[in-house]
């Protein structure tokens, strides 16, 4: 039995990635920023005991540390650390060059990489240092983004943060391996998530299902199943890795 912590799981990929530990009998604390009653959702239907919720904001620095002290109080060790929190791409945080001011264009890249980059590598420094301190072997998977290779034009600072989040975890699973610490990455294309919906059946759904030739976009389960393998002990060869999961939709050597 091993103790997760997966940010941002209060739906979609994070509450399928809870719920896929805990169907191997793993412990989690499921982490939420604000939305306690998706959190409690996503608790109640993990099965096993030993599960617990935290709470904090990933862009505060304190905060970070914050969730993990409270993961080790309720838990009493982290093994595997899942990064999944983060800022999407919406309507709301669109940003493009000609037609953004100047204050709103600074303002979603701070945003973005206080979320999506610097919280992950805070959350990932006190979890690495629970690890080193215990002497125990270990795992971090960030969530990346399958824009942090094709971009995003309307989006450059989610496909900018999540770039930076693949070369860190590619610069930790190398500082990390004397202490038997993986660190890989997930680069998810178009997932199917309660939040995408309104997009999978609007007018976008069938431009969307097109991107890949296998018609349709991807589900939070098929990002839990590979958050899972490379959090084994099996994958630990692989530390480093960027795995793809996109359907083909986008394809990089």
């Amino acid at each position: 039995m091993r103790s997760i912590l997966v940010t941002g799981a209060t739906g979609g990929i994070g509450a399928a990635v809870a719920h896929r530990f805990a169907e191997a009998g793993d412990r989690i604390a499921v982490h939420y920023v604000s939305n306690r009653e998706g959190a409690e959702a996503t608790l109640r239907g993990l099965p096993g005991r030993g599960h617990t919720l935290v709470s904090g904001d990933i862009g505060d620095a304190d905060g970070a540390r914050g969730i993990v002290d409270a993961a080790l109080e309720e838990l009493g060790t982290i093994d595997v650390l899942v990064c999944n929190a983060g800022i999407a791409p919406s309507a709301a945080n669109r940003h493009v060059i000609g037609e953004t001011s100047y204050s709103d264009w600074a303002a979603v890249f701070r945003q973005m990489f206080d979320v999506n980059l610097l919280g992950a590598a805070n959350l990932a420094w006190a979890v690495a240092t629970h690890l080193i301190e215990r002497r125990a072997p270990g795992a971090i998977v960030n969530i990346g983004s399958r824009g942090a290779f094709r971009g995003e034009p309307e989006h450059p600072a989610y496909a900018a943060s999540k770039a930076g989040l693949h070369a860190l975890g590619q610069s930790l699973a190398v500082a990390l391996a004397p202490h038997d610490i993986s660190v890989t990455s997930v680069a998810p294309g178009f997932v199917a998530t309660p939040r995408q919906l309104p997009k999978l059946t609007g007018a976008e759904g069938e431009a969307l299902r097109a991107q890949s030739p296998f018609g349709r976009v991807g589900t939070p389960d098929e990002i839990a199943a590979a958050v899972f393998w490379l959090a084994s002990p099996e994958a630990a060869w692989c530390s480093g890795t960027i795995l793809d999961a996109n359907g083909a939709s986008h394809l990089r050597s």
